[in-house]
């Protein structure tokens, strides 16, 4: 054999062979239970009482997540503070008086949040916000103010939140403000409304100050700018205001702006995207930034805290972020996010800089095996760089020639992002065999304003074509098989199932939509009324005006509901009964005139959830589903069901006979 083809026989192969490796491995490697990924977190939202002294997290009493207390102090059992059995504890505050806890719960998703406080040393829970159909908004703490609260609520009209000062101390609930046209506030230490916010019907923001109880213009952003543009935080006098502005740039640049006399000192300025910024609790000056552009990126902006990052950086792989600090910013809880494992608690002191391990935010992580996320550029057919993220299963390489099923995951929102990290749906499906790809297109969040703007108007156009290209790179690259490619996604990314289904039928071999849009006009309609006060944004966002001829032509044109003739494959729906934002009325619609067309379709309805699965059966109840769905159409690998996932409240509306 000549030499030439003797190298090009040896490559070919060692290609089989690497091949018939990655399948090997694929197929052998352990299937991880369903409750790893979706089950309830072992301890997760870590907070630091201000003083330092006590900690608190939510972790799972009798399954259901609750707030639980730990003293810094000693080594006693850490105490379950609250004894909720339904749908559990995930937002709460400490109170600067060191003893009081405030959370919020909704009604079965509904988003109606209510308000209580627990009295850490007399395990007292009071109740100070609880109507039907009324909902609470945090304005503003201090420390100053130890035992008060300004929050919103819209008790006396749904569209707009008055402001109330709660005090703890008395049990009390003032109304200080009375609101008919501001839909954002920003409040001094002293709880004093300084900054209020409305938006025009061009979209723009308008920001107007307080000037002898008069409501003064202050500053304007034009609708691009106003994608991240805004103030963010008083300083500590209160005579300024830190503010993200984009008006000369991309991407939003941290400025200090005086509010008597507007002008500006440029703080800093982002190179690849949008900052998140850390302050200092007391002094209220910027610590550090980071940008996440493929992967998450510190900048120290205080030289002060060179050395603790130092140290930060050297204890676990991964970025560590400072999640909690007490009051003094001497103690810090750290959090250390990765790809390949949960998320791993440390305390910091800042004076000994010393390092103690809490704990992992899910254990049975660190004994599994997990994948890595790759982070890669796709380039839209346009030139419009798309950040994404692959993870594909055990055995198969991003430079390889796997051809395996892959799932196209759509994030929601649209203005929300894809990052770097670890991902349950991601780890869930490459470990039964699947490549994942999740995209950031156009009209996402993070990237600058630019990118923002990309996609008004775009919905079902270029927004979609953005996912098209991504599945052409999937081909081209060889990472998928191009006839085993299913798209999933939930609120905005199930509208992309849905039309991926129906305006591009031949691209997906099946779809899973959850909480997905199917008409856009009624979506517009159904809005909650607390939304109202911002319905000018979304007709430039949806690209029409539903109340207008012209209008409603372009947003039928964009609806699903309006193509279900052309759909061939197989599709999912799982959806809330109580969902606020995406009526439960869109799922209905688009099953009823698929069974008019006579076109199979699979409907999980859950009657005690809203805008997603927070309850731990339901989750694992509807992942339970998808992954058989998949298996059946992709040929992935599937976990059998188990029994907590027949403790749902799964109500099966429709089904594909098989």
């Amino acid at each position: 054999m000549p030499h030439k083809f003797k190298a090009i026989f040896l490559t070919a192969l060692l290609f089989l062979t690497l091949a018939i490796y990655g399948v090997y491995k694929m197929h052998n490697t352990p299937l991880i239970p369903r409750e790893t990924f979706f089950g309830n977190p072992d301890k997760t939202m870590v907070r630091l009482s201000p003083n330092g002294k006590y900690l608190t997290y939510v972790a799972p009493k009798n399954d259901v997540l609750n707030i639980w207390l730990k003293s810094l102090s000693n080594e006693k059992t850490d105490t379950c503070i609250t004894h909720d059995k339904g749908r559990g504890i995930t937002n709460y505050a400490w109170a600067y008086d060191n003893e009081h806890i405030l959370y919020v719960q909704d009604k079965d998703g509904d988003e109606n949040w209510r308000l209580f406080s627990i009295n850490i040393k007399t395990g007292n829970i009071k109740t100070h916000v609880d109507q039907k159909n009324v909902q609470v908004t945090f304005i503003h703490s201090s420390e100053k103010h130890p035992k008060k609260f300004l929050i919103g609520i819209n008790n006396r009209t749904p569209n707009y939140h008055d402001i109330y000062m709660l005090d703890l101390s008395k049990n009390s609930l003032l109304k200080v403000y009375e609101n008919n046209e501001y839909i954002g506030f920003m409040a001094d230490d002293d709880l004093t409304l300084q900054l209020a916010m409305k938006m025009d019907q061009e979209g723009r923001t308008n920001w107007y100050k307080r000037d002898a109880n008069k409501w003064k213009p202050f500053i304007s952003f034009s609708h691009e700018d106003s994608s991240n543009t805004g103030p963010v935080l008083l300083s500590k006098d209160g005579k300024s205001v830190y503010m993200k502005d984009s008006r000369q740039s991309n991407l939003a640049k941290l400025v200090l702006m005086d509010l008597e006399t507007k002008t500006t000192k440029e703080i800093i300025a982002p190179k690849k995207a949008e900052a998140r910024i850390m302050f200092h609790t007391q002094e209220k000056t910027p610590v550090w930034y980071s940008e996440d552009y493929l992967k998450p990126h510190r900048v120290l902006i205080d030289s002060r805290y060179k050395k603790d990052f130092e140290i930060l950086e050297k204890i676990e792989k991964g970025f560590s972020s400072v999640i909690s600090s007490d009051n003094k910013d001497t103690i810090w809880i750290v959090a250390y996010v990765t790809d390949t494992g949960p998320v791993n608690y440390y305390v910091y002191d800042r004076t000994t800089q010393t390092m103690t391990h809490l704990f992992s935010n899910r254990k049975a992580l660190e004994s599994v095996t997990l994948q890595p996320m790759h982070p890669v550029e796709i380039e839209a057919r346009d030139g419009l760089k798309l950040v994404s993220y692959l993870t594909l299963p055990e055995g198969c390489a991003i430079d390889g020639e796997n051809t395996v099923p892959a799932v196209l995951l759509v994030h929601g929102g649209p203005e929300a992002r894809d990052s770097w990290g670890y991902d349950a749906l991601h780890q869930w499906l490459a470990n039964r065999g699947y490549a994942v790809l999740s995209v950031n297109y156009r009209g996402s969040s993070g990237f600058g304003k630019k990118f923002v703007s990309a996609g008004d108007g775009e919905w079902a156009e270029k927004m979609h074509t953005d996912l098209i290209d991504a599945v052409n790179w999937l081909k081209t690259k060889k990472i998928a098989d191009p006839q085993k490619i299913a798209i999933m996604g939930g609120s905005y990314g199930g509208y992309a199932t849905l039309v991926g289904l129906t305006m591009t039928p031949d691209v997906f071999a099946c779809g899973v939509n959850i909480v997905g849009v199917s008409n856009l006009i009624t979506l517009y309609k159904s809005l909650p009324p607390y939304w109202k006060p911002v319905i000018d944004m979304f007709k430039i966002k949806l690209g029409g005006d539903p109340y207008s001829e012209k209008g409603r032509a372009v947003l039928m044109k964009k609806s699903p509901i309006n193509y279900v003739q052309n759909i061939i494959k197989q599709l999912l729906i799982g959806h809330g009964a109580n969902d606020p934002r995406v009526k439960q009325a869109e799922s209905d619609q688009i099953v009823e005139a698929m069974k008019k067309n006579k076109i199979p379709v699979t409907y999980a309805l859950y009657p005690n959830e809203g805008h997603g699965f927070m309850r731990p059966e339901n989750r694992l109840s509807f992942y339970a589903l998808a992954e058989k769905f998949l298996s059946d159409n992709l040929g992935g690998r599937y976990q059998e069901i188990a029994e907590s996932e027949e403790k749902s409240t799964l109500q099966i509306r429709e089904a594909t006979k098989s």
